[in-house]
């Protein structure tokens, strides 16, 4: 790297790159001809409803097929989105008014939403140093209220699923894996998502397979399968026969909500589904050459820590800097270099939103939080100091299925570049 080379953009040097980063929607990304054309098929058709139709055309139950046989699970059923799937999840496993569900600080607002909506009340761990839920902090939230935990793998590095899985069974607690951000991510070999009791998928727009909405849960356990696809149809069973279930209405059947998938969002996910694969390794790949060359330029950066490295979908680099002073000023630099890097939630643990932090709600009585618990459950700002400190100054940079050879060599250049001029 030339003296001219090491100026900074953002001190009016050249940058790094002629061009930014491509958006950091990799699903969305790759979508083409295929999709249009399954989509169009069931609008020809005039049957977008799953259930019923003129010509059905059976997406959805196709995805379900296809991610089934996939992810090596018995049960998968996809619904209108993530949460949705959490809430589904969540009611599968009976949870509700008066129970705590221990959530991850670091975590999207919609997971801790989801356990409200269900009418239970999150309370929160801290993250150990690969940012995900630190299976040594389980013990500290613990109560006899704690019905179960949702293991959340942020941004497609495995969560450390033994200890927690150890941890549930020891103390009689349920397990939802969050897979949102994570679809094809696994853990010693098995797929994030199929480890807990029960596991959810996103088929957002910035997910790593998209349908613009859209989400699944899968389970191995037909009974909670029988939960989920009741709960998300109003309280019905229509496919019975298709699973080889028998079980009459009047003796399981309980009152639900309307979180179906549409035909329209299964065709989607359908040719989605078939490129999984493919997104998944070149992310790796790119995530695995820019990492190598980054490590060699900057040996004293640290980088974000994974349970399982080979499990990493490497949809994100996590770079961690010494404060989070130095995180901003990374950031910027990055940026300026066409180099598209940031702090996930702004830096800030999940609980510090103000409508959770407040325990607001739409209901007048603050419901559920008016729960009398016998543990209170009360949030401070530093009580998960790890995660305060960590996502402050851990800043990601996303990767793209799209990038070549040329790109990774520009991004880990303008990365050292950076790193060597703030003197990492």
């Amino acid at each position: 790297m030339t003296a001219m080379d090491s100026k900074l953009a953002i001190d009016g040097g050249a940058a790094a790159r002629s061009k930014p980063l491509p958006p950091n929607y990799p699903g969305a990304s790759v979508i083409g001809a295929e999709e249009a054309e399954r989509a169009a098929r069931v609008l020809q058709a005039q049957s977008p409803f799953r259930y019923y139709g003129i010509d059905m055309q059976h997406a959805v139950r196709t995805l379900e097929e296809m991610m089934s046989a996939e992810l090596g699970i018995p049960y998968a059923l996809g619904v209108t989105s993530c949460t949705a799937a959490l809430v589904v999840a969540l009611k599968a496993l009976g949870i509700g008014y008066g129970d705590k569900v221990i959530v991850p600080a670091n975590t999207f607002l919609a997971t801790p939403g989801a356990v409200v909506a269900s009418h239970a009340v999150p309370v929160f761990a801290d993250v150990d140093d690969s940012l995900n839920l630190d299976p040594d902090d389980l013990e500290r939230v613990l109560d006899d209220e704690v019905k179960a935990i949702i293991a959340v793998p942020i941004l497609g590095n495995p969560v450390d699923m033994d200890p927690i899985m150890a941890f549930a069974k020891r103390h009689g607690l349920r397990v939802i894996e969050d897979v949102a951000q994570s679809c094809g991510a696994t853990y010693k070999g098995r797929y994030a998502g199929t480890i807990g009791d029960i596991g959810v998928f996103s088929f957002q727009m910035n997910k790593i397979l998209t349908a613009g909405e859209g989400g699944a849960v899968v389970t191995s356990d037909p009974l909670l399968f029988e939960r989920a696809v009741r709960y998300h149809d109003q309280g019905l069973f229509r496919e019975q026969a298709r699973y080889g279930i028998a079980s009459p209405e009047e003796e399981h059947a309980f009152l639900g909500q309307n979180y179906r998938m549409s035909e329209l969002t299964g065709a989607v996910l359908v040719e989605q589904w078939k490129k999984l694969g493919d997104i998944v390794s070149r992310m790796r790949a790119n995530c695995a050459a820019i990492r190598e060359a980054v490590a060699a330029g900057l040996p004293g950066l640290k980088f974000r820590r994974s349970a399982d490295p080979a499990g990493d979908i490497g949809s994100n680099l996590g770079m961690v800097l010494p404060s989070a002073a130095q995180a901003g000023r990374f950031i910027e630099a990055l940026n300026a270099e066409n180099i598209t890097a940031h702090l996930l939630y702004g830096g800030r643990p999940v609980y510090m939103m103000p409508q959770l932090f407040r325990q607001r709600t739409a209901e007048r009585s603050g419901f559920p939080f008016d729960y009398p618990f016998r543990r209170p459950v009360v949030y401070r700002e530093d009580m998960c100091p790890r995660a305060v400190d960590l996502m402050a100054r851990t800043v990601y940079m996303p990767v793209s299925p799209l990038l070549d050879s040329r790109d990774a060599g520009e991004i880990a250049d303008g990365i050292v570049k950076v790193g060597r001029s703030l003197g990492l």
